[in-house]
């Protein structure tokens, strides 16, 4: 049973929560009311004893709390009440009886005569009124102050009592600004199966409705809370801060999110494996209270044998979360992310931002599937188990290659004349494999990634050609769940939108995308440049050797997560020199060898921007106001021209356009930023007649210099920075549809006249 669907359940009909007017009308109503015989006590502890008594059902409440402690939702502070309540039945037994109507008297006995003759039973009736008046309103008031406070509950006689709270119910914050995604989230997102390269028959989806509570440091890690139920309900996955995740607090750096689950009959013969997609930052998972797993890096999964912490039935889930973005002493990789946003800078992610899921495999199975394939039919498969065999099936479902290999090391399949993958052919094969009784599915595109000279030109080749890329600066985030999209809808509409306008590539900026993201781009056909998350922008805090270190692992994870999608051709090592060391020997020569050595089928930027000291295979100039690509006089200091290799322009454009107030990110501070925008236009005719000049401007350079490609800044708005090609909330598409698909196309024009033969590839 998940959490959401526990409920505490009394034996009783009376409500959980009673408060003091309900109590004293139905203390007025039962003076009325004829007096009947009824058993006092429940048949077990006095069946046979039996008394007269007016319907009083706040005595029977009462009597209930005291009885059968355990059952009912009732906090220390009640329970001195009731014991108070007794006890005036014991020091004014008389008033006590008569105030509730139950008597010992013979019928027929005259009241009014007795009071007459014994005036202290009214006395002690109003004292004990006055004292029992006082006792319910503290009983009220402490029901309804301890409403969502821990209590005890039980189940079998004797059990030990379980930690039970009511969470606070998920509601969506309302976000500075929506989406038209945001209201259909629900409690059930991202149910799509997270890893298409990867893929079993039996999994189980741990998406929804969790719990959450704050830390107060590193040191509660130490003292996981009891129970899974914490203070208040989160949607997972989601950035804490966001809106979608029903939490919205900028501000809490540590804090445990839980949940229970029940491993699906029929996996009781397998390994059960428990797979994080992404938490931002360090997760410290804990199943059925014993430490499972630790793991840091905020963009990347990791998996947990969970088979040995199972047990039958309900299993609780736990993760400690620390975020140390902006944190004395930390330097890791965060991208943009700030606790104090600043118009480039952003709102944080925190927490389990992408899906987590179950997944039952045999003992001996496939834990990770590595697929290489070139435009010539060749594929190169590496894995990591036994004796394998891999089938790759068309689109019509024929079979048209099969191999064998082993495990450990790479072995080779090949498909007769396959259909390549280019942008306008995004074929793509199914690959089924097995090892033993192990059976994954995967895909694959054909298709090769290289450099050679052209017409005297160093150019990127796809399939042996000269391929020009255009495409945006792509930051994926989102005003309702800053890194996590609303839905996979979402998240390719804005790749569909670069397609609509003619381009063929995007560059994914300092982000790692969950794995649906690329699975789009290959279906799609958009080349992806794939930027790895930076190091703090501060040049006074760059990595010391520590933290360069983790850098490396980190740069080195991503390219193995993802270096099967056929769509990524090229890998970014750093981004205008944020964290980048500046001193020789510099970082970039020893990481260029690094990720090459991890991938040798793709090309890489050591150095997006400035502070470029000769590595990798692009020669990159970021120059807003006007491109400078592959201009051998025209190029900034910091990052000259090198005609030995690839001429890029890594970002331009970056040209704004103010909107209206409901299609803003709402917050002041990032209201004040938009005036820090490169340039601002007033009008979309303005805009669009900008947007002309430069990418006449652009492709004046690549009729006559040595331009290969180009990123235009940005696909949509981010919070203060309003010069995406559609807003913040991609309610707005800025460009001129039309005017623009035409605009672009003449760059791939200026681009295919200056293609010919490939005089040497490197």
């Amino acid at each position: 049973m998940c959490l959401r669907e526990r409920k505490l359940r009394l034996n009783t009909k009376l409500p959980s929560r009673i408060g003091l007017s309900t109590l004293v009308s139905t203390i007025k109503k039962s003076k009325s009311q004829k007096r009947k015989k009824v058993p006092l006590f429940p048949s077990k502890f006095c069946s046979s004893k039996l008394i007269t008594r007016e319907s009083s059902p706040p005595f029977f409440f009462f009597f209930f709390l005291s009885c059968t402690p355990r059952s009912c939702r009732i906090t220390s502070l009640s329970r001195v009440c009731v014991l108070c309540t007794l006890l005036l039945a014991c020091i004014f037994p008389q008033g006590f009886r008569e105030l509730f109507g139950i008597t010992l008297l013979p019928p027929g006995t005259n009241t009014h005569q007795l009071g007459h003759h014994h005036p202290g039973i009214f006395r002690e009736m109003h004292l004990t009124q006055t004292l029992l008046s006082s006792a319910l309103t503290v009983l009220s008031l402490a029901a309804l102050a301890n409403a969502h406070e821990p209590t005890t509950t039980g189940t079998a006689e004797g059990s030990a009592p379980t930690v039970v709270i009511t969470p606070e119910p998920y509601k969506l914050q309302t976000p500075p600004l929506d989406t038209e995604w945001t209201s259909q989230v629900g409690t059930n997102p991202w149910p799509e199966h997270p890893r298409p390269q990867l893929r079993r028959a039996n999994w189980l989806n741990l998406n929804g409705i969790w719990t959450f509570q704050a830390a107060s440091g590193h040191k509660d890690v130490s003292h996981p809370p009891a129970g899974t139920t914490l203070d208040r309900e989160v949607l997972v996955p989601s950035c804490i801060e966001s809106g979608l995740s029903g939490i919205q607090e900028l501000e809490v750096p540590h804090f445990w999110l839980a949940r229970t689950f029940e491993v699906p009959k029929g996996w009781g013969n397998q390994s059960v494996l428990l797979h994080f997609e992404a938490v931002d930052y360090e997760a410290t998972v804990f199943i059925n209270g014993r430490k499972a797993a630790f793991h840091r890096g905020g963009y990347f999964r990791f998996t947990v044998d969970a088979t040995q912490y199972l047990k039958p039935g309900n299993n609780t889930l736990l993760v400690f979360v620390f975020d140390p973005t902006d944190e004395e002493g930390y330097v890791v990789p965060i991208g943009k992310q700030s606790r104090t946003p600043s118009h480039i800078f952003y709102r944080s992610c925190s927490g389990i931002w992408q899906t987590v899921w179950l997944e039952s495999a045999p003992k001996n199975h496939i834990t990770q599937l590595d697929v290489a394939a070139d435009h010539k039919g060749h594929g190169n498969s590496s894995n990591s188990s036994s004796r394998v065999r891999i089938a790759v099936v068309d689109k019509n479902g024929k079979t048209v290659g099969r191999g064998t290999g082993r495990s450990g090391t790479a072995f080779n399949f090949t498909v007769p004349s396959p259909s390549v993958w280019s942008p306008s052919t995004p074929n793509l094969y199914n690959i089924t494999v097995r090892l033993g009784n192990d059976n994954v599915t995967s895909y694959t595109g054909f298709r090769t990634i290289s450099t050679g000279v052209v017409n005297g030109v160093k150019r990127p080749l796809l399939n042996g050609e000269f391929i020009f890329m255009f495409g945006a600066l792509d930051q994926g985030y989102w005003p309702d769940g800053l890194h996590t999209p609303p839905s996979v809808e979402a998240m390719t509409y804005d790749l569909k939108v670069l397609k609509k306008l003619g381009m063929n590539m995007v560059r994914k900026h300092i982000k790692i995308e969950p794995d649906l993201f690329y699975h789009a781009c290959d279906q799609l056909g958009l080349l992806v440049i794939q930027d790895m998350p930076s190091l703090t922008a501060n040049s006074a805090r760059l990595p010391n050797a520590a933290q360069q270190a983790e850098f490396e692992r980190q740069l080195k994870i991503m390219v193995e997560e993802h270096k099967s999608y056929t769509s990524i051709v090229t890998w970014t090592i750093y981004n205008e020199g944020w964290g980048q060391l500046r001193d020789a020997p510099y970082p970039e020569a020893k990481l260029v060898d690094v990720v090459r050595g991890i991938d040798p089928t793709r090309l890489v930027n050591a150095n997006s921007g400035w502070f470029d000291h000769g590595f990798g295979d692009y020669s990159d100039n970021h120059h807003y106001a006007n491109p400078q690509c592959g201009t051998p006089f025209y190029s900034l200091a910091s990052s000259p021209y090198d005609g030995a290799r690839i001429g890029f322009q890594g970002e331009f454009g970056g040209i704004g356009h103010n909107v209206s107030i409901e299609h803003l990110w709402n917050v002041q501070q990032a209201i004040d930023s938009i005036n820090q925008t490169y340039e601002i236009d007033q009008t979309l005719e303005a805009y669009n007649y900008r947007g002309r000049v430069l990418l006449r401007e652009f492709r004046e350079q690549i009729e006559l210099y040595a331009c290969s490609g180009g990123v235009w800044t940005q696909t949509s708005d981010v919070e203060g920075e309003v010069n995406g090609l559609v807003t913040y909330d991609r309610r707005v598409l800025r460009p001129d549809l039309a005017q623009w698909q035409v605009d672009i196309q003449s760059l791939f024009d200026a681009a295919r006249a200056r293609s010919g033969p490939v005089n040497a590839t490197m």
